[in-house]
């Protein structure tokens, strides 16, 4: 009793401050479902769902100084239930065969792939010899070679073609990305490439959703017609969510200096034209008296910005991201309307319930990650500088004052989180978004405005012009940062429990009251701790047995130069290793094991040549070996591999460890393991496991 008298008391203390706990709590019931080693029962499900109701019941019976602890109960029990629900909502067909024959589909999706090809997404598929229940939702394909001769891509049309598709991959190594976990939620069944040209089946469909997608596309072709090159590419990003007219050069450009996220339209951007808009229309109406002295002109503005933001939202595409930060500007602009302060950790709350309700697999993304660590942290500075009445510089230099502070807090709020997905560190980050940040809200958005208004007379080159200047030193910008010495370092990717135990520990310091609050310093060094302790797997291998990665003293060495250039790069890249493949390739042959002898067979003649192995070797091989079973040694072929995903042997301690992808992924419905037999891997070899299944 004493204990609970304790926290009670504790949460009393806190009394008015536990809102933005709220959708920390949401969070955690979100991770603990994609947590789960196996797919829960409908009944398991229900049964939380009925906890819910029954924690809130109890929150609204018991004394206000206990019934924080049942809404947040009640709070992660919502959390795991939404994801679930939605996790079933979006539920569809996936293959789980290589196709090869016709695709049908209508276009509702174009961007680029990572090897700069146009990729089109496709809905209403058809598939040759596939019964429609078996037909995915949506499909993914790349052209390359002769597909981009056929007949031009644009939103709704229906086309066919020839391609290959399989199903949506599963991580690189054990713990890495879930690209099928990401395919799920997207919908998409399969994914592939064609080199065989489009041909229209009929004309663009037309409903709203195909409209606005025509209507972006058009903007688009027209900014980058006035605006060539990677100008207009950027243009063009900033505006409608169009990416694919940026190079790959510009793009690492971006990327070294820390300023790609100017591409995307996430809460910078929306935040910037909202509030452009928002003082414009508080400036036109304050130069009409009537306006200005009957009517509630700020909160008028405030609508208006909305409306705007509105429009932007439609224009750029509706993604993800960008949903996001309107959610978040929608929730600033309401509370103006309501006569609430615009920003305060209660709207950022707010604003990340709504997002985690609509959608709660956005929570093990880097964008819903660094967009809220970025805003939280601003609002949570900002805020305290406001209540302690600091000020820093003369009056004149405010702006710019406010400029440094912004980008620093949130280099800093967001830099762990970019590092631990993206494995790079752009020492020179700061700098390049000093200059390059203000330029957006004081030129570039204010002249996509323009444009935009401009446009249904035919005069939107004026106010482009004026954008790509911004959009030119922004570019110039990243290109002379991305070239100093050092601008890019890279780290190793962490632990999966680093990023939570630190966000845990940030949260505390920003939402708990009082100096207790700075326990949550404890958690943050905690997990540095763990990420600089940690060790990358000894051995990795590709889930096709096509590539091999063994670590040496120099980095991990790779078998193959050329071939599985994605998982390449992916392993290096959570090495902290800058080298591209063909470098990592030149250390296998004088390589000096730091873990168990691996003999990689690549091919049907390599593996015709195959004389045998030892005891405590891996022998891995991109096609199957007569008589594996009876070999002293571990094989791992593609049929097995099948039914393991990507392996990693990492030292435990007491010897060589194996984890599989499937041990780390676990059965989930988007994995599709349970289709498979979970096999008994042994680095002792078959011929003992045989061995012992006689005995």
């Amino acid at each position: 009793m004493g204990l609970v008298r304790r926290v009670s008391e504790v949460l009393l203390h806190q009394r008015g401050n536990l809102f933005g706990w709220l959708p920390v709590a949401m969070a955690v019931g979100i991770g603990l479902f994609f947590a789960m080693p196996a797919e829960p029962s409908g009944a398991w499900i229900a049964g939380v769902g009925v906890g819910v109701f029954a924690c809130a019941a109890l929150a609204w019976r018991l004394d206000e100084r206990i019934s924080p602890v049942c809404v947040c109960t009640a709070m992660i029990a919502l959390g795991f239930v939404l994801a679930a629900v939605r996790a079933h909502h979006v539920a569809g067909p996936v293959i789980d065969w290589r196709y090869y024959g016709p695709v049908e589909g209508r276009i509702v999706g174009m961007d680029r792939s990572g090897s700069d090809a146009i990729r089109l997404t496709l809905d209403h598929v058809k598939l040759d010899r596939v019964a429609p229940e078996n037909t995915p939702h949506r499909v993914r394909i790349s052209l390359h070679g002769d597909a981009t001769l056929g007949v031009t891509p644009e939103p709704g049309l229906r086309v066919m073609t020839t391609g290959h598709l399989s199903a949506p991959g599963g991580p690189v190594e054990p713990g890495g990305f879930d690209f099928q976990r990401h395919a799920w939620f997207a919908r998409l069944g399969a994914v592939g490439y064609t080199r065989v040209p489009l041909v229209a089946i009929s004309a663009a469909e037309f409903d709203l959703r195909q409209a606005v997608f025509r209507i972006r596309m058009t903007a688009s072709a027209r900014v980058r017609a006035v605006l060539p090159g990677d100008v207009g590419g950027f243009a063009a990003a900033v505006t409608t969510g169009d990416r694919s007219g940026i190079s790959q050069d510009a793009l690492q450009d971006l990327r070294a200096s820390n300023t790609a996220h100017l591409l995307a339209i996430s809460g910078l951007h929306m935040g910037l034209l909202s509030g452009f808009v928002f003082g414009l229309l508080r400036l036109i109406f304050a130069l009409i008296p009537r306006v200005a002295l009957y009517w509630p002109a700020r909160k008028m503005a405030a609508a208006g910005a909305l409306a705007a933001a509105s429009v932007y939202l439609a224009l750029s595409g509706g993604n993800v991201a960008t949903e996001r930060a309107f959610v978040m500007v929608a929730v600033a602009l309401c509370a103006i309307m309501i006569n609430r302060r615009a920003l305060s950790l209660r709207a950022v709350a707010i604003a990340a319930m709504i997002v985690l309700t609509l959608r709660p697999e956005a929570l093990m993304g880097p964008g819903f990650q660094m967009s809220f660590a970025a805003t939280t942290a601003l609002v949570a500075v900002f805020g305290w500088m406001r209540d302690a009445e600091i000020k820093i510089g003369p009056k004149w230099a405010q702006p710019v004052v406010a400029v440094i502070i912004s980008s620093g807090v949130a280099g800093l709020a967001t830099a762990p989180i970019g590092a631990a997905h993206f494995n790079a560190v752009a020492h020179y980050g700061l700098i390049a978004n000093l200059a390059s940040v203000p330029l957006m809200g004081a030129l570039v958005i204010p002249a996509a405005v323009l444009a935009l208004v401009l446009a249904p007379v035919g005069a939107e080159a004026v106010g482009l012009w004026a954008m790509g200047l911004g959009l030119q030193w922004i570019l110039w910008v990243a290109d002379f940062v991305s070239g100093l010495d050092g601008a890019r370092g890279f780290v190793a990717g962490p632990n999966p429990w680093v990023l939570p135990i630190m966000a845990v520990g940030a949260l505390f310091v920003i939402l708990w009251q009082g100096r207790a609050r700075f326990v949550g310093v404890v958690p943050i060094l905690v997990a540095l701790g763990l990420w600089q302790t940690g060790a990358r797997p000894a051995v990795l291998i590709a889930d096709t047995g096509g590539l091999v990665g063994v670590m040496t003293a120099e980095g991990r060495a790779l078998s193959k130069e050329k071939g599985g250039g994605f998982v390449a790069r992916n392993w290096l890249e959570n090495d902290g290793d800058g080298v591209d493949q063909a470098r990592a390739a030149a250390r296998w042959d004088t390589r000096a094991h730091l873990g168990p002898a691996v003999i990689h067979l690549s091919g049907k003649r390599a593996a015709a040549a195959f004389t045998g192995c030892a005891t405590g070797e891996v022998v891995v091989a991109n096609t199957e070996l007569p008589d594996s079973d009876l070999l002293p040694c571990l094989v791992l072929a593609p049929k097995l591999l099948r039914q393991t995903g990507a392996i990693a042997i990492r030292d435990a301690g007491q010897g060589p460890h194996l984890v599989t992808a499937r041990d780390m992924a676990g059965d989930r419905m988007w994995s599709r393991w349970s289709r498979f037999p979970e096999p008994e891997l042994s680095l002792r070899g078959g011929a003992e496991k045989l061995a012992r299944q006689n005995d």
